[in-house]
């Protein structure tokens, strides 16, 4: 099993930036895909970006442009990178990975945007 840990998030100003980060236990080019979703207050956790060990991204409707998901086969680690983010964008971004013997979450991380 795979264990993810997420870290970056934070408090941040209407029109602003993160890049969350998401480091796995082991080597994410054993993993089929990873990604990043989001749950805000009172909402269903939604699907934000994903990335295959091929390294093709997907996205989330109209967050393809400011979301971008990357990866560091080194580090073992996801990206998300949040550009102009706004305060609907605020929630809990949980790492995920897929696997053969199947899905893992990380514990999230709050991202918190002001207006």
């Amino acid at each position: 099993q795979v264990q993810l840990v997420e870290s970056g998030g934070g408090l941040v100003q209407a029109g602003g930036s993160l890049r969350l980060s998401c480091a796995a236990s082991r080597n994410i080019l054993s993993i089929n895909a990873m990604g990043w979703y989001r749950q805000a207050p009172g909402k269903q956790r939604e699907f934000v970006a994903g990335i295959s060990s091929g390294g093709w991204p997907a996205y989330a409707g109209s967050l393809k442009g400011r979301f971008t998901i990357s990866r560091d086969n080194v580090k073992n680690t996801v990206y998300l990178q949040m550009n102009t983010l706004q305060p609907e964008d605020t929630a809990v971004y949980y790492c995920n990975a897929v696997q053969a013997l199947g899905t893992f979450w990380g514990q999230g991380t709050q991202v918190t945007v002001s207006s």
